[in-house]
């Protein structure tokens, strides 16, 4: 017997339906004194305290999901966990609130922790580091967030698709001397996929690619829009409304017009402080409504991994 048992275990132990359990650890009637009694002995002489069961004495369901964000201070993972909760409680799941911070190490001692307490799925936002090797055991009740991986659902935003729109929406507004600010090529979507997507349609097009990589910062975008800056520039894009911030900064205090600068994400504050500014709202709470209706779909029944793509619009 498994150190930390379920309803099942003990409805089964008891010789009684999973719902009987549940009345009796909910303290609900229409139960038998007799029945009661029995299954109470069953909890009592093997410690039934795992905290599903912890939940469900409290009033809460024995059904929980995990959702592990990358950082709990990030406005795009906020976004798309406010979408993902209506959803689970609907379906009467639990949903907890795990952080990564962006370590493999972490991501695999939440994992786990939770196959010890049997929690039913998970929701994981990825990141550079993961890979399939860390994930064994997860396949049926586990969706990816923000990357692909192999043998598991996902579901992503469509990074190079954000980087066109916006070179397309420069075009036809007149421009052509249109520079970019990136992150690593380490970062595979915000830094890898957004600079060659920029790349690619400068090589298309016949423009000339001026760019400058440096980190997911607002201080990264104030530093380095002096460098890919030339007499003709005309546009900037930022890999993300964060350095797209920083940018914008530097060409206020520098007092510095006819530029238009471009950014990912449809930051408020961004929209707020500089509302000239073009951005790509990427999806995020349509991805993460469409992260938890996956992993539901996988829990309720068996069906194929499915790896869905976000389109990004321009934010108006």
């Amino acid at each position: 017997m498994q150190n930390r048992l379920t309803i099942n275990d003990i409805a089964r132990l008891s010789g009684v339906g999973k719902s009987t359990v549940s009345r009796v650890l909910n303290n609900e009637g229409n139960v038998s004194p007799r029945t009661r009694e029995r299954v109470l002995a069953v909890i009592e002489q093997h410690n039934f305290s795992p905290s599903k069961s912890a939940r469900a004495m409290r009033g809460f369901s024995d059904k929980i999901v995990a959702i592990i964000v990358s950082r709990l201070d990030s406005p795009s993972e906020n976004q798309a966990v406010r979408a993902m909760l209506p959803l689970f409680y609907e379906q009467g799941y639990d949903p907890i609130v795990m952080e990564s911070q962006f370590s493999a190490e972490r991501v695999q001692e939440h994992l786990q922790v939770l196959k010890q307490r049997n929690i039913d799925g998970v929701v994981l936002f990825g990141f550079t580091g993961l890979d399939v090797s860390m994930l064994q055991g997860w396949q049926d009740n586990l969706v990816m967030m923000a990357r692909e991986m192999p043998q598991f659902s996902s579901v992503c935003y469509d990074d190079a698709g954000a980087v066109r729109l916006l070179m397309d929406t420069l075009l036809e507004k007149g421009h052509r001397q249109i520079s970019f600010i990136g992150v690593s090529p380490q970062d595979t979507t915000t830094g890898q996929l957004r600079f060659e997507a920029y790349q690619s349609y400068c090589a298309e097009h016949g423009l000339t690619p001026h760019m400058a990589l440096g980190k997911l910062n607002y201080e990264s975008g104030f530093e380095l829009i002096s460098h890919v800056l030339l007499p003709e520039t005309d546009a900037v894009i930022c890999a993300s409304d964060t350095i797209a911030l920083g940018a914008e900064k530097y060409l206020q205090q520098q007092n510095i017009s006819g530029v238009q600068v471009c950014g990912i994400g449809n930051n408020p504050l961004l929209r707020f402080l500089f509302p000239n500014t073009f951005s790509v709202e990427l999806g995020y709470g349509k991805g993460g409504e469409s992260a938890a209706r996956q992993l539901l779909v996988q829990l309720s029944q068996k069906t194929d991994l499915r790896q869905i793509i976000i389109p990004g619009q321009l934010a108006s």
